[in-house]
Formats: C-alpha cells, sequence, structure tokens
C-alpha cells in the first residue's frame, strides 16, 4: 500500500501525577529526519523515540513534541526526617566536643543535602506512561500515511487511465502523421524533382517516415505506465522508484513532442506532460 510522507497525530495522558500530551508532524523530506521537542527530565527518551521511527517510517520530516506537566499533588517539597534526625545527632557530638560551636539555623540544615527533598511523580512511570504515549501516537502517523497515501494512489491511477488515452489516440493518428511528413518532403523538394534520383528520393522518404515513427515511444509510455500501476501495488516505500518513473514517462513524451508534425499530436503530448507533471507534484508526497 502507498504510504504518503504527510500526517498529524496527537495523543494526551492523565495520571495522578500529572498529564503528558505528544505530537507527531510529518512532511515529505528525502530522507528520515526527525526532530524532538522534550522535556529536560524526559530527554533521555530520545534514542528509543527516535529507533520507534527507524522501526516503521522509511522517509520524512517528522517532528515529536512531548510536555509534561506535573500535578499540584505531585509536587511540594518535603524534609527526609531520617536524615535531618541524623544530622542532629551529628551536631550533638560535635557540641560535645566544640562546646562553643555555633548550632546551624533551620535555612542552614535543609540547606543540607538530604534534608530537603522535592515531592514528584516517579521517573520510571512517567517515562513509561510517555513510551506508550509515542507508540499510540506513532500507530495513529502511520494509519493516517496510509489514509493519505490511499488518496494519492487514487489520483495517480487517474492520471494513468488519462496518459492511457492519449497513447491510443496517438496511435490512430500515426497514418496521417506520416502521411504529412511525406507531403512536406514533397512539398519542399518540388522545386527541384527533376533533379532528384527516384532511388534517392524514396530512401530519403523512407528514412523521414522511420523518424517520424513514434510505435516505440507509444510502447515505452504503455510500459512505465504498467510499471507506476505494478509499482502502487508494491508493500513498502516506493515514492523514489515512482518518480524515475515519472522521469522516464517525461522524457518519452518529449520526444513524441519533438516529432509532432499534425496540431493533434502536438496536443497530446502536451496533455502528457501535463499529467506526468501532475503525477509527479503528488508523488513528492509518497514515501
Amino acid at each position: 500500500m502507498v504510504h504518503s510522507m504527510t500526517a498529524f497525530a496527537r495523543q494526551e495522558h492523565d495520571a495522578d501525577w500529572g498529564s503528558l500530551q505528544l505530537e507527531l508532524r510529518s512532511v515529505n523530506q528525502r530522507y528520515l529526519e526527525p526532530h524532538f521537542r522534550l522535556p529536560e527530565n524526559l530527554r533521555d527518551l530520545e534514542p528509543e523515540f527516535r529507533e520507534a521511527l527507524r522501526q516503521r517510517l522509511a522517509r520524512g520530516k517528522v517532528e515529536c513534541t512531548l510536555r509534561f506537566e506535573p500535578s499540584g499533588a505531585a509536587g511540594g517539597l518535603s524534609v527526609n526526617a531520617a536524615r535531618l534526625a541524623e544530622l542532629s545527632r551529628v551536631l550533638g557530638e560535635v557540641r560535645q566536643t566544640v562546646a562553643d560551636a555555633t548550632p546551624p539555623d533551620a535555612l542552614a540544615l535543609l540547606d543540607y543535602p538530604g534534608v530537603l527533598e522535592s515531592r514528584g511523580p516517579d521517573p520510571e512511570s512517567v517515562k513509561a506512561a510517555a513510551l506508550a504515549l509515542f507508540q499510540t501516537a506513532l500507530d495513529d502517523l502511520v494509519a493516517g500515511r496510509a489514509r493519505e497515501g490511499k488518496k494519492l494512489a487514487a489520483l495517480i491511477r487517474e492520471r494513468l487511465v488519462a496518459i492511457e488515452g492519449q497513447v491510443a489516440e496517438v496511435r490512430t493518428l500515426m497514418p496521417q502523421i506520416l502521411e504529412r511528413q511525406r507531403s512536406l518532403l514533397l512539398e519542399r523538394l518540388d522545386a527541384v524533382k527533376s533533379e532528384l534520383d527516384p532511388q534517392r528520393l524514396e530512401a530519403e522518404l523512407a528514412l523521414l517516415a522511420q523518424k517520424a515513427d513514434v510505435d516505440e515511444e507509444l510502447d515505452r509510455l504503455a510500459t512505465h505506465v504498467a510499471e507506476v500501476e505494478r509499482q502502487l501495488k508494491q508493500k513498502g516505500p516506493v515514492g523514489r522508484r515512482l518518480d524515475f518513473l515519472m522521469q522516464e514517462l517525461n522524457r518519452e513524451a518529449n520526444t513524441l513532442s519533438s516529432k509532432s508534425a499534425v496540431a493533434s499530436t502536438t496536443r497530446c503530448a502536451v496533455e502528457l506532460k501535463v499529467l506526468i507533471e501532475q503525477m509527479r507534484e503528488q508523488i513528492q508526497n509518497i514515501e
């Protein structure tokens, strides 16, 4: 199934310790290019996020934004009673040894490492929730890229049908094209026809007919159209292959245009280029 590189997903998670909001946004890019905006206390999750993206996506610029809002109940400060009691015991021993030692005030005691602690959520619980939230958002992003890819494939198939119609029309015009080429040559040589060898003239006409024959270009156009359709049914990324096929289609359309001898074939060649360009624009968004 064709996947687009354009999609958006958003997920939220609420718990006693606070809430998490995660957004994933992807746009077209030649390679996979992830960017992360994570809270400082969750920054070590980036390698796991990056690996999860690499496992699921092949191309696209992906922006990941994670926000963490702790609840009021999860915040605040508390005193480590055991640490404070141990500090008090040690200070008592100091006063027994140094009688005139100045006892510390309350702020100095709180400033001692380990006495004052912040009451926050369990970091491992928050990280586990963030990982689960990322996986859910990534599932949504992949599903969104698949839905968008299905629409792109339908648009491309519409153009393929139109190209087949233009190829069929040019085939019906082939006798008219060759006759027009022959008439043009005869008109140009009419003034000097008495000086020409009839056999040489026939040879030149045959060569001109060969140059004006676009059967090979039409066959290659049909082949490329069939290959584009085959690629649209493949699993995995196909964007680069499709982009290459657009170049090949455009090459054949240019050759057809250069060989045009009647207005109808010129119009068909122009229409082919328009259809190919429309497909190319859509393919820029395909993974």
